[in-house]
């Protein structure tokens, strides 16, 4: 890794996640300035010492830039915004974005001297915060070794180039999609354990030791479904999304998986019933209520 760097950096997007980074490069000793729409989001940031500009213009030719955006439509709005003056290193999109719009905005970063590296992370708001997250790393050569100085302290070096511009975003919304499934399964499982009348955490804990084990099982389950407290902070309507998401860029290619499509049909059911703000792990309440503290959630009548 580089050592001799300007180790100024713009966070753009100051939610769980990109608040959460900003502080851990903060922490690294880097000088952190972010943007975020929201006024509470910036007030947020500038509590913890991370000045916040009202204008994504004010951050333009900022060596380095990471970015925590909602969605594929954004970035493309934010890139070329960051890209109007000189001296912009690198930028790091950690959004779950789009595979055709990742390698759009390589392109154009291209054109302008910059490396842009699809990056999307996961590990969640802890991974986040203490520098531990995971990142798919969709770029050339040339871009990920420019932008390595960031991604090194966001992920303490815990990344995988997995191929090209657009690669990373094809490998998370999977990565998604199968975690998607996961906690479908899951909570289906732990149903019909519960219906035999054993206990849902007995049958967690036992099978997170076996073959068909997982982090859903081993993790998401007794921590935040099992508890009650479905605070992972993750949204239902983001993980619907990447789900929804997966599929279409497998229709892209030809493909039709049809487990993933019948989870994904899940999710949207799930969303349409919950809400789009509901912790993601509130899954369990459509697919496994009888688990669930909170159970199934009540369907407003329609005239």
């Amino acid at each position: 890794m580089k050592t001799n760097i300007d180790r100024r950096v713009a966070v753009i997007g100051l939610g769980a996640m990109g608040g959460a980074m900003a502080a851990t490069l903060h922490k690294a000793g880097w000088q952190v300035t972010g943007f975020d729409p929201s006024d509470a989001a910036r007030d947020t940031a500038e509590a913890g010492g991370i000045p916040a500009v009202d204008s994504i213009d004010a951050l333009a030719g900022t060596p380095y830039v990471v970015l925590s955006l909602p969605s594929a439509a954004i970035v493309e709005t934010t890139v070329p915004a960051l890209l109007q003056a000189p001296g912009t290193v690198a930028i790091v999109d950690t959004t779950t974005s789009e595979p055709e719009v990742s390698a759009a905005m390589a392109s154009l970063a291209a054109k302008h001297g910059t490396a842009f590296v699809d990056a999307p992370v996961s590990g969640g708001r802890d991974g986040a915060a203490s520098g531990t997250l995971s990142a798919f790393i969709g770029a050339t050569d040339d871009a990920l070794a420019a932008a390595e100085p960031v991604l090194v302290v966001l992920t303490g070096g815990k990344y995988d180039h997995v191929g090209g511009p657009g690669s990373g975003n094809v490998v998370k919304l999977l990565n998604n999609v199968l975690a998607a499934v996961n906690l479908v399964a899951v909570g289906e499982a732990l149903g019909v354990a519960k219906a035999y009348g054993i206990d849902p955490a007995t049958a967690s804990a036992s099978i997170s030791g076996a073959s068909g084990g997982s982090k859903a099982s081993e993790h998401m389950y007794p921590k935040w479904v099992l508890s009650g407290t479905h605070d992972s902070g993750f949204a239902l309507g983001l993980m619907a999304r990447d789900a929804a998401l997966a599929i279409d860029i497998a229709h892209n290619k030809g493909e039709d998986p049809q487990l993933l499509g019948t989870a994904s049909d899940q999710w949207q059911a799930a969303l349409s019933t919950l809400g789009p703000r509901a912790d993601f792990t509130e899954i369990a309440r459509t697919v496994a209520p009888s688990i669930t503290r909170a159970g199934m959630p009540q369907v407003p009548a329609h005239d």
